[in-house]
Formats: structure tokens, sequence, C-alpha cells
């Protein structure tokens, strides 16, 4: 046979392989088997899938387990944390690797907490412009000074501002010197100075520098998880923004207290509900340092104020997450942490942090009753499933109150700096 002519044949052979190769099942199987898993030893054991009957080698150390599985998925011992390695066989020929890595467990207080928020801004925010009438017309010297909505006043003359009562007497005297004032403005993460001239307001016969501005922002959420070790929390699930800029607050100092639930405003198809709350009191649980995409993070003064609730439980990485039945925690009268059922739609199995990796629906009847669904308010209420921290609420889709997104609860972990990533250190002998 002519040698080009075999030459196509094997070419074409191998054409129809790989074309009819993705649709072969088992091979579609291998390929969802991960190069890594990662999991932890409060589990007796974990699940992967098997190429049908064929043996799962694990490797614990210097020793190896084989055992023979027939089922569509293999459940895998834990024995103790460390790193494993799985070798899947077939007729006694390695056909895949699978890297596992076991953490020791880690425990969490469950949130579900109602708290009130206290927020400092970093200098003070600029929220708005306003004009000033003088006798050429109507300024806004701030904005001809090209500052604008969001950004963040830092320091005037030198001297740093904190507070909207400290920018007063500042501009009171520059004006009257006729001076302009050197202003330091932070702009997302880049700062500059300009210079800003107050002009005198003829009607209110005052220097005005044409700024609506805002040192201090308050709201409430849903506390999500204290760690007893650390005294580190996490809460809300996801960024606080200024009502009038939209853009994420830039804190200074904050702290959060207790609050109370006093009234909810169901939620309907379009329109958000929300929960009404009051400050218990000024007393402070804990600080804020951060506020990120994730929630917001700090420490609280003392654990034993969050553990009449509920004890410890572990929790569990994105890709242990399974669709179905689950429950959160949150307050809906006054500050009793109650439990309803909800139901996860979707999880999505994320190798690195990312928000919105959940989709939940709320399926509790006596909460569909009393909210219609996911409220303003509800953000950072935990979410169990499995008896394990799995993740927290923190969208509602507006369209459909009864569903929203929640957040992994490892991306909030590390958000807090929190390392959860301990394997047992094995003694040498």
């Amino acid at each position: 046979m002519n040698e080009n002519v075999v030459r196509r044949m094997i070419g074409t052979i191998l054409l129809v392989v790989l074309f009819l190769l993705p649709w072969y099942s088992p091979f579609q199987i291998y390929l969802s088997i991960p190069n890594q898993i990662t999991t932890f030893n409060n589990a007796e054991a974990f699940s992967v899938p098997t190429l049908g009957e064929n043996s799962i080698n694990v490797q614990h150390e210097n020793d190896t387990e084989e055992v023979q599985y027939a089922a569509e998925f293999a459940d895998i011992p834990v024995h103790s944390s460390g790193e494993k390695e799985l070798t899947y066989t077939v007729s006694n020929f390695p056909v895949k690797k699978v890297n596992v890595d076991v953490y020791d467990d880690y425990q969490l207080i469950p949130g579900g907490h109602s708290i009130g928020i206290n927020l400092q801004t970093e200098g003070v925010l600029v929220v708005g412009f306003h004009l000033v009438e003088t006798e050429e017309g109507e300024i806004s010297p701030g904005e001809k000074a090209g500052i604008k909505i969001g950004d963040s006043i830092l320091s005037i003359n030198g001297n740093k501002i904190t507070k909207m009562d400290e920018v007063t007497p500042i501009v009171k005297e520059a004006g009257e010197s006729g001076k302009a004032l050197d202003v330091e403005v932070k702009r997302g993460k880049e700062t500059f100075k300009t210079e800003l001239t107050p002009i005198l307001n003829k009607e209110k016969e005052n220097f005005q520098i044409g700024l609506f501005i805002r040192d201090s922002a308050a709201g409430i959420g849903t506390m999500t998880f204290i760690d007893p070790n650390t005294k580190k929390y996490g809460a809300l699930g996801h960024v606080i923004s200024d009502m009038d800029t939209q853009k994420p607050v830039d804190i200074h100092d904050g702290s959060i207290v207790r609050s109370k639930i006093t009234q909810i405003q169901k939620g309907s198809n379009g329109i958000p509900g929300e929960k009404r709350a009051d400050f218990v009191n000024e007393a402070e649980l804990g600080n804020i340092t951060k506020n990120s995409p994730f929630g917001i993070f700090g420490e609280v003064d003392e654990t034993d104020k969050f553990t009449d609730y509920s004890k410890p439980l572990s929790i569990a990485f994105p890709h242990e997450v399974e669709e179905g039945e689950a429950e959160i925690l949150t307050v809906i009268d006054g500050e009793k942490i109650e439990t309803f059922d909800v139901n996860i739609v979707n999880s999505v199995d994320q190798s690195s942090p990312a928000t919105k990796g959940l989709i939940i629906e709320i399926t509790d009847e006596r909460l569909l009753e009393a909210t219609g669904g996911i409220v303003q308010g509800m953000s950072g209420s935990p979410i169990i499933q499995n008896n394990k921290i799995i993740g927290a609420v923190t969208h509602v889709f507006v369209n459909d109150p009864t569903s929203g997104y929640g957040v992994h609860i490892e991306w909030m972990l590390k958000e807090a700096g929190i390392d959860i990533y301990k394997k047992e250190k094995k003694q040498a002998s």
C-alpha cells in the first residue's frame, strides 16, 4: 500500500478519535476529576468521581492504601491532616494523579446577631456641590478647584482633617485674609493637592467653599462569624458604599454595637425590603478596621458576648458546598437569633477570592411571611449546611426578593486575615 495513503488513513482515524473522544463517557468522567483537592479533617471522607470498576491508591506518608470502587463516586476516608496523593489505576496502570491537602479542622462562632455599624471616614467625604451667591454670580469654589464627588479631603493647610466642624474655622480665617487653601485630596488610591479659595456668600454673609461634606456613616447589618482564637470577626459580606456617591467608604475608624430590630418593611418585586433597628446602647462590641468587597472586619472586645446564641461550628471549602437544603441565622424581631430554611440553588467552585459564589433561595414560610425574602440588613447572615458554616447572605435579586447571592466563607476569612490553612506537624522519631 502506498505510504502516503497509509498516512492519510492514520490521520483520518486520529481525527475521528479526537472528534469522538469528548463524547466518550469515561473520558468525560476523567476530565471531571480535579488535579487538586482541599478538605478539612473534620470530615470522615471526601467524594471523588470514579472511572467505573477501578482502584484508587491513597498515599498516606509512607503507606499506601488501595480500595476498589465500582460506584459513580467514591468516598475516600480522611485519617488525618497533611498532604496525600490519590492515584487512579485501570488494569494496574496509573492513569491519573490527584494531590490532596487535608487541613486541620477550623471552627468559628456563627453569627446571626443584628449589629449597628458606625463608620468614621478617612478625612471628610465630598458628597455634593452647592453654588455660592456672589456679586459676580453663582460659583462653586470646590468644583472650580477640580474636586469631585466621592473625593476625600485629608488635610487643609497641613492640618489633618477628621471631622466636618474642623473645616469651618479654617475656611473663615482664609476667607477673611483673602488667602487660598492648600487642600490634600484623595481620589481612589491616589492623592493630590489643589488650591481652593473661599468666597463670601452675599446673602448669608459668610465664607464658603461650595462643597457638601460628611465625616461619618451609620447603618445596620448582620454578624457572620467570630473567631474564638483571635477575636477577629466578619460581617455583612459586601462593601459599605456611601449612599450619595455610591463609592466604597474609606474608613479612618469605626465600631460595631448592639442593635434591636424594631420593624421590617417587606420586599416585593422591584422594591427591596429592609430591617429597621435601634442601636441598643453606645457600648462598643468591637472595632472596624477594614471595609472591603467581602464585608467589614475587625476584632470584638469579648467573644463571650456572642457565645450565648450558638456553639462553634466547622467551616467548609467552596467545592464542599452542595446544592440543596441549608439554613441561615438572622434576627427578625428584637435581638433573637433564629434559624430559617433556605435552598442552595447554585454554588461556584471558586479557586480564588470572588464575590457572589452562591445563589440561595428563601424557602422558610415564616421568614417569607415576615420579610418577603432577603431584605436590607440581612446581609452577613451566616449560611449553614451539614452543620458547617459555608458562607453569608450578601445581595437580594431586586426582581425576585425570595432569592439572592451569597459569598463563600473561605474568602471572608482570608479577608479577615485568619489563617485556616494549617496542617498537623509531624514529630520526628
